[in-house]
């Protein structure tokens, strides 16, 4: 019989985890007005953004009902699930689950890795262990490309039928670190969720470690009736997340995801899900002759309770302290990113240490980005955050999609008047790759297509007014849109390129 519990947890779990997955997937911004607040519900960009409303929701509703956001808000989580779904349906895998003792070291050692990252900054190493950030580079390295490519598809049908329902768009890798990095994650995950469930959730993930804390001493629990338990062990072998000792009669708190697959299971009705005082291990009307905890068993929940809450609070502050398109040419040769001594960030994120210190690269963005102009930095220092690249587009005055999908206020919000005043660098020219020098011809792209008129061609023999002219830049007034690397002809780097600024200026 259908557990009602589970029922409505797998319908909220499926609507959750396809909306989240569509705002990755989504290229036409359709669906961030809508439901993009469900990036902001996730635990690390709103830790990170020092949300606090929204990380105190998630202790609340933690404590009240246990790790709900695991088995119903992350996606990375519910992905583990359809996974681990269709891994049940094999025979050979039916029973695949047994009980787990708890692994502390592990998942300790991990927490506290993720929690000095989030102090020193080590962005690489939080971003990397974040499971909102690792689904989001998962969807947008993996999935999104599958779906422009079905979109492509049914665009070339509709032009067959002289229909314009749908229209191409292009599908390019747009960072092969990252790439990799994502695709090594996908597989790894999946084959734990395949073979053990939520091995991932309980043994790696500082999130449902950090929540764990909390759901130890949840008010509902799933509570085994002892008088009803035969020790069969089918609810042990159900359990994706290996908490449930049978030959104790006991769940492992910190671990159960509330995903009621044990309850549905049990044929003699002995699990319920009920209501259990604060910091007791079970309710006295549950078990017969129930030894009570002992003072010292109190002052250790208490002691971890006050350690979650400390730490929540620490990385909260932190958190606050640290907040102060080919129209114009057709290419002839794929063009090579250019070497900048300062990566640009794009306007709204105000300079480069508020980017690296608030973005969980979960690359929301870089999928967005509707002039293909956000890719994912390969620094160590920035790894996998989004930077600004000018190979495939350039930054349009009329767009500030970025600005408004970031979850973690890495971009912050920024109107449309505001940032056509915003530098986020300057164009640079060099002579040695001009076709005006090497191919002796005249050009002037970069004059043509600069919105703020910063480029002024100048005759190259001051003597001789006839002669060709090459372009001198106004660096005052340059807001490094990169319009001009873009429609720059020379190949395979471009002949003048905008160098980032570490703060960003207003004109």
């Amino acid at each position: 019989m259908k557990n009602r519990y589970k029922i409505i947890r797998v319908w909220a779990a499926i609507i959750c985890w396809s909306l989240i997955t569509g705002l990755f997937l989504d290229f036409t911004g359709t669906l961030h007005p809508y439901f993009g607040f469900l990036a902001k519900l996730q635990f690390l960009p709103a830790l990170l953004a020092a949300n606090v409303l929204v990380v105190l929701l998630w202790a609340v509703v933690t404590f009240v009902f246990g790790r709900i956001y695991c088995s119903v808000v992350c996606p990375l989580g519910v992905m583990q699930d359809i996974v681990s779904y269709f891994s049940g349906k094999r025979k050979k895998h039916k029973y695949r689950f047994s009980y787990s003792p708890e692994k502390k070291l592990l998942r300790y050692s991990v927490l506290v890795a993720f929690i000095i990252a989030v102090f020193v900054g080590l962005t690489v190493i939080y971003t990397t262990l974040a499971p909102y950030s690792s689904y989001g580079r998962i969807a947008t390295n993996w999935f999104a490309p599958i779906w422009r490519g079905m979109n492509n598809v049914l665009a070339y049908l509709s032009e067959q039928a002289d229909s314009y329902a749908f229209y191409r768009v292009d599908i390019w890798i747009k960072g092969l670190t990252t790439f990799i990095v994502s695709g090594l994650i996908f597989v790894g995950i999946s084959f734990l969720a395949w073979k053990h469930g939520r091995t991932y959730c309980n043994t790696i993930c500082p999130v449902g470690t950090l929540l764990s804390f909390i759901s130890r001493h949840s008010l509902l629990r799933i509570t085994v009736d002892t008088t009803k338990c035969n020790s069969c062990g089918l609810c042990s072998r159900n359990c994706k997340a290996a908490c449930i000792d049978t030959k104790q009669h006991s769940i492992d708190g910190s671990r159960c995801i509330t995903c009621f697959n044990c309850i549905e299971t049990c044929k003699k009705g002995a699990l319920s899900y009920k209501l259990h005082l604060p910091f007791r291990k079970n309710n006295e009307a549950d078990i017969p002759e129930v030894k009570k905890e002992t003072e010292g068993q109190v002052n250790e929940s208490r002691r971890k309770m006050l350690m979650f809450t400390a730490t929540l609070a620490g990385t909260s502050i932190l958190a606050q302290a640290k907040q102060t398109t080919k129209e114009f040419v057709a290419a002839t040769e794929r063009k090579s990113i250019a070497r900048r001594k300062q990566q640009i960030v794009p306007p709204g994120a105000l300079n480069a240490r508020n980017m690296a210190n608030h973005c969980t690269a979960c690359q929301l963005c870089v999928n967005s980005c509707p002039n293909q102009v956000l890719q994912p930095s390969d620094r160590l220092e920035t790894f996998m955050q989004p930077v600004m690249s000018y190979e495939h587009g350039f930054c349009r005055s009329n767009c500030n999609t970025c600005s408004q999908v970031c979850p973690a206020g890495a971009i912050r919000p920024i109107s449309l008047e505001k940032k056509a005043s915003v530098q986020v660098g300057h164009a640079v020219w060099i002579a040695a790759n001009c076709v005006v020098n090497t191919d002796g011809v005249s050009c002037g792209n970069c004059e043509r297509h600069c919105p703020n008129g910063a480029i002024m061609m100048v005759a190259k023999d001051k003597d001789n007014p006839d002669s060709l002219k090459i372009p001198i830049v106004d660096a005052e007034r340059c807001i490094g849109c990169g319009a001009c690397e873009y429609v720059c002809p020379a190949r395979p780097f471009s002949a003048i390129y905008v160098e980032g600024h570490e703060n960003h200026r207003i004109l």
